[in-house]
């Protein structure tokens, strides 16, 4: 028995930034002050506030401290764990200066108005720990739904529950699972998982898989008993080495504690589970094309229908569905389809786990009810925007998504919504963007990902990307026409219409969504030459205030290509033709002298 746990989190992201060091530092001084038996030291998941990481709380306080580095450790463990007394220094502080007092973890902004779900264990248990998960009650749905249950009784639940598929198109989770169910017993059948997130600024299925991977191995089980299959896959980035390593972790554990394998909870079901490690292609989390390549070939989508209900993985029925939507299945099982539908909105129940990047404060992971406005997550969960700047645009669901204005900055957030204005679910990444970015810029950012993904198994996305982003770099550059802007637009609907797979068709989303609501960055870009935000280099004029220029050379003295002239003491000016617009004379500048038009 401990009298206190001190919970490290373990996740990509405080790794990154030194916790494993902090974790060792912990362990040692706990031995030196004889505490060793006292305090129990457990690794964690991601908690979620990355921006503060590495992140540290300990209990029973939930005493929430932040940016926790080796050198603290010995004050934490001589000040609060033996003598009881808060490191006030170290513990998390809200933005706000009005704040008082200690806050513990849960009521801080940033989690205060979260729902967790998919998200409930991250943090909070050792993932590489059964018996952990086991104490928060995992695998008792699936023991419920073998000894209790019948495989359409379960279907029938899933469906009830309203849960749609967290992947980004949001299609129904129990009416997928109907369609594969046919013929049980008389056809070899497959469980999947789509572990390979690639779209840039997303890490939610990463930390569900590094804080908790025994809830997915519990979920797919669950399904393969539904549809009467008894082989599993996950399909996981290898560039996720922790939530790989976890996993096969957790798989063992399963495998030794009866969970996975052959006749589970005596029930006479079987259904094993192994890893396909993905090599990074974005196309490769398109559902065809994920199981062509856990089949051994080269990742390219195939034409629909047949669906893989009626004919996936080896040619057999199968069901994918993403790591979120697996994530939420237990808690359905064991808390009934009316707990979960009566969260979120009338058409996309439960909640929804997003990674908050970009121009943010607070950076990270937040699962929120659906329904839940932009602003609310922008402004109170996310921190707001640093430096004071205002908000201009977010980007959910990477390159397939659309940029959701300003104008719509109160928009709850769920399925159709988002769809109605142009923009779309997506996975879950969210990058925020404030007046600073330049849109045509993103779209461009956009453009050359998906251009660098495309198997180019299809034409549509093969040369229609290219010629789209060729168009984009031709504006950035300040050679664009007002015509290239209606070649740009005719040639994202083509593509949308003709494209083999979701992700040539989404492909033109980020373009047609910051043409229809910054159209007049475009023009600004084409008619007058010039880039509203500063971004586009091509288009940037450095000027020097001669109200403001003192003369003292700094600037010409620092820059690397001789573009500035002037003599001491007196006004230095620019020469256009052989600045290169690095930036560096802003930066040398004492007095403000230097702007950007």
């Amino acid at each position: 028995m401990y009298r206190a746990h001190v919970l490290v989190c373990g996740g990509t992201g405080c790794t990154s930034s030194g916790s494993q060091k902090v974790i060792e530092a912990l362990e040692r001084e706990l031995k030196k002050n004889g505490l060793e038996n006292e305090v129990a030291v457990v690794k964690t998941g991601c908690h979620g506030l990355c921006a503060a990481g590495p992140i540290m709380v300990v209990y029973p306080e939930a005493t929430f401290y932040s940016m926790v580095q080796e050198d603290d450790v010995p004050e934490i463990v001589s000040e609060h764990l033996l003598k009881g007394r808060i490191v006030k220094r170290l513990v998390y502080k809200e933005e706000d200066e009005k704040t008082q007092g200690i806050k513990s973890l849960n009521d801080t902004d940033f989690y205060k108005k979260q729902h967790r779900i998919a998200l409930r264990n991250c943090g909070v248990i050792n993932p590489e720990n059964i018996d952990e998960y086991i104490g928060t009650g995992g695998y008792e749905a699936l023991g419920r739904v073998l000894t209790e249950m019948s495989p359409d009784d379960v279907i029938q639940l899933i469906l009830d529950s309203g849960l749609r598929g967290r992947g980004g198109a949001g299609f129904p989770t129990g009416l997928k699972w109907r369609f594969a169910s046919g013929n049980r017993g008389n056809v070899q059948k497959y469980v999947c998982c789509n572990a390979d997130e690639g779209d840039p600024g997303a890490f939610m299925d990463r930390s569900v898989l590094e804080g908790d991977p025994h809830v997915v191995l519990e979920a797919m089980a669950i399904a393969g008993y539904a549809i009467g299959a008894n082989q599993g896959y996950i399909y996981v980035r290898a560039e996720y080495p922790i939530a790989v390593e976890r996993l096969k972790i957790a798989i063992g554990q399963a495998r030794e504690y009866g969970l996975l394998g052959k006749n589970i909870f005596d029930t006479g079901f079987d259904f094993d589970i192994d890893l396909r490690l993905g090599a990074g292609a974005f196309v490769c989390g398109e559902e065809t094309a994920l199981m062509t390549s856990i089949e051994g070939n080269r990742g390219e989508p195939r034409p629909r229908p047949p669906f893989p209900a009626v004919k996936g993985l080896f040619a057999q029925p199968t069901i994918l569905n993403n790591v979120e939507t697996y994530a939420n299945i237990p808690q359905i099982i064991l808390n009934g389809p009316e707990w979960f539908s009566s969260m979120g909105t009338e058409k996309s129940k439960g909640t929804k786990v997003f990674a908050l990047g970009g121009k943010i404060n607070n950076t990270g992971l937040v699962e929120i009810p659906m329904g839940t406005t932009l602003r609310t997550v922008v402004e109170e969960i996310g921190g707001g925007i640093p430096n004071g700047k205002k908000f201009k645009a977010a980007q959910p669901g990477g390159p397939s998504g659309g940029c959701i204005p300003a104008e719509h900055y109160d928009i709850p957030i769920d399925y159709d919504n988002l769809i109605s204005i142009g923009s779309m679910m997506g996975s879950g990444g969210l990058i925020v963007m404030d007046e600073d970015n330049c849109m045509v810029d993103i779209a461009k950012f956009f453009l050359e990902f998906t251009v660098d993904e495309s198997c180019g198994k299809c034409t549509p996305c093969r040369i229609g990307t290219k010629r789209m982003y060729e168009i984009l770099d031709k504006i950035t550059k300040g050679n664009g026409t007002l015509e290239d802007l209606d070649k740009l637009e005719q040639l994202c609907y083509y593509i949308k219409d003709n494209a083999l797979c979701g992700l040539g068709q989404t492909a033109p989303n980020p373009v047609l969504s910051t043409l229809k609501y910054f159209r007049d960055e475009y023009v600004a870009h084409v008619v007058d030459k010039k880039c509203p935000a500063g971004v586009c280099r091509s288009l940037v004029r450095y000027k020097i205030d001669a109200d403001k220029c003192k003369g003292c050379t700094l600037c010409a003295r620092n820059c690397p290509n001789d573009a500035i002239v002037g003599k001491v003491k007196e006004v230095h000016m620019i020469v256009q033709d052989k600045c290169i617009k690095c930036g560096t004379c802003i930066e040398k500048c004492r007095f403000g002298a230097i702007y950007k038009e």
